[in-house]
């Protein structure tokens, strides 16, 4: 809590006119001049101002100002408020990308697009602070600097930390569906062993291509040649 009133000039005006504080004593309690005290009391300065009552708000008690009139080296505390008001929540806005360096986004953006395809567009422009539109740019080509663009590191450029950049990548590799790798080769599945082709309901045809006398024939010349073989 600040040492200082709300409305300090309101609250120096109640106090003038509604006690009987020095001007210091009140110029100590509002953190103001004593100088501007005594012109407040004049009439010189803060005129039009509504007098703001410290008791109603809780900043003065009673008992505080009693004691403040009997002794005038005696200087006002403050009373902390009994309502503790939460801290605003820091909005987290898009992050901020020096002049120097916003030339040099579309340069960050090629650079993870060609290392890092996983990352979305949302985290591409968490890392380097840029827009959709420039992301699509660079990755159709479109760009109007095209031609002149090199993937630089946006940790180098100084546009994110490696931190955050791992971060990323990390996070763009869960959600991320795993491939399916090789594991060696395996048994066959029962639908696949118990299939029944269509050929097994076909007949098979057989085909005798064995022609009998031939057969014979050859038999026969043969045993004619061992005859002769015997004789000599």
């Amino acid at each position: 809590m600040s040492n200082a009133p709300l409305m300090p000039k309101a609250t120096a005006v109640w106090l003038l006119d509604n006690t009987a504080l020095t001007f210091d004593q009140v110029a100590d309690f509002t953190k103001m001049h004593p100088l501007e005290v005594r012109a407040i009391a004049d009439g010189d300065a803060a005129q039009g101002i509504k007098g703001m009552d410290p008791l109603s708000n809780g900043q003065l008690t009673r008992e505080e100002i009693e004691r403040g009139e009997r002794d005038q080296n005696y200087r006002l505390k403050l009373q902390e408020s009994k309502v503790v008001l939460p801290s605003a929540a820091k909005k987290k806005g898009p992050r901020y990308t020096p002049v120097s360096r916003r030339h040099e986004r579309p340069s960050a953006i090629l650079w993870l697009l060609r290392n890092h395809p996983e990352l979305k567009d949302a985290q591409i422009m968490r890392l380097v602070g840029t827009t959709k539109s420039t992301i699509a740019s660079v990755r159709d080509r479109t760009h109007w600097n095209t031609s002149a663009l090199t993937p630089i590191d946006p940790v180098t450029l100084g546009l994110c930390s490696q931190i955050e950049l791992d971060f990323e990548v990390q996070r763009a590799a869960k959600e991320k569906p795993i491939d399916a790798t090789y594991g060696g080769a395996t048994l066959l599945p029962a639908s696949e062993t118990t299939r029944k082709d269509e050929l097994d309901d076909q007949p098979i045809e057989r085909h005798d291509d064995l022609n009998v006398d031939a057969v014979f024939a050859k038999l026969k010349t043969l045993g004619g040649k061992k005859h002769e073989d015997e004789e000599e």
